[in-house]
């Protein structure tokens, strides 16, 4: 009886490991989506190899780790944690690194500086005209090292850098506020990334993943200005209190991976406002906001 019993267990092992090898060998060339450095994408060689691939040995493997994507026949990893790869139209938040000739060098969170020439800025007060030699000694007067610009991404070098503009009225210096550094995959592009949410601060949701809360904007005040003007008045502490929770709810969001934009932001503000601000920054109640956030843009959106 026992040796029949373990003839019996051995064929139940083997009637359970076949249907799995079955499995397995049923499509052994279907790309994965998630692969590390080294892991074979397929063995299939009627792909093209993308960016983030390698041939070896007629298996194609990943050279970086990311989400495998698949145009046809052509296979690329897109890596999960990346600089800022820029496209024509977004809306970018930088910080001047240099003043050079005619042109500011700008900090956008990219493999290259980003470049704004001095034709493509404003004047003071919105003045339209050729920019004159003047204009290029009074260059440090619009901007200088380390001042804070929102920009528009006007076109690409064929080096990969960004050439900036700021002609609209909305762009220009930064003057009161709190930059927040977020991946910039994590930033939702949408119509518009300028927000007066109704918490009481404006938020500038960058797509270089560089996100700028500050107080509300005075559109009247900007224009007039040209966008060069600081506004160094003292904040109000039920602003800055306001600016600080912001802070704390975009990093809260970020950390858990939470999409960005101006309603993602607002719900997770207002899920917070049980807690007190300081306290956001502990890993649980991040955690919570994140999740409170998380099922109410589920239930919107189901």
């Amino acid at each position: 009886m026992s040796c029949n019993g373990l003839v019996q267990f051995k064929n139940m092992a083997v009637h359970i490991t076949l249907p799995e090898s079955r499995k397995k060998s049923a499509v052994p060339d279907a790309p994965k989506h998630l692969v590390t450095p080294g892991d074979v994408i397929t063995t299939d060689t009627g792909y093209m190899r993308g960016h983030g691939t390698y041939m070896d040995d007629d298996k194609l493997k990943a050279s970086l780790a990311g989400v495998v994507e698949r145009v046809n026949k052509l296979i690329c990893v897109q890596p999960l944690k990346t600089r800022y790869n820029g496209e024509i139209g977004d809306v970018v938040v930088g910080r001047v690194t240099e003043v050079g000739q005619r042109r500011w060098r700008v900090d956008v969170n990219s493999r290259l500086d980003a470049v704004l020439m001095l034709s493509a800025v404003n004047l003071p007060g919105g003045e339209l005209r050729r920019r004159s030699a003047e204009d290029e000694l009074m260059m440090r007067e619009y901007l200088q090292e380390g001042d804070l610009i929102s920009a528009e991404v006007q076109a690409i070098f064929h080096d990969g850098a960004l050439s900036l503009h700021t002609r609209s009225l909305k762009y220009g210096k930064l003057s009161q506020g709190v930059m927040v550094q977020v991946s910039p995959s994590l930033v939702k592009r949408r119509k518009t990334h300028f927000h007066n949410l109704p918490c009481g601060a404006s938020v500038i949701l960058g797509n270089n993943g560089y996100v700028w809360v500050s107080p509300t904007i005075n559109d009247e005040k900007t224009e007039s200005s040209g966008g060069y003007e600081q506004d160094l008045e003292p904040v109000p502490s039920t602003d800055r209190e306001v600016i600080a929770r912001l802070r704390n709810c975009i990093l809260a969001l970020a950390t858990h991976k939470l999409m960005l934009y101006d309603t993602s932001v607002l719900y997770a503000y207002e899920a917070s406002r049980q807690h007190q601000v300081k306290d956001l920054l502990q890993p649980d109640i991040a955690e919570k906001v994140a999740d409170d956030t998380r099922q109410r843009l589920q239930m919107e959106s189901g």
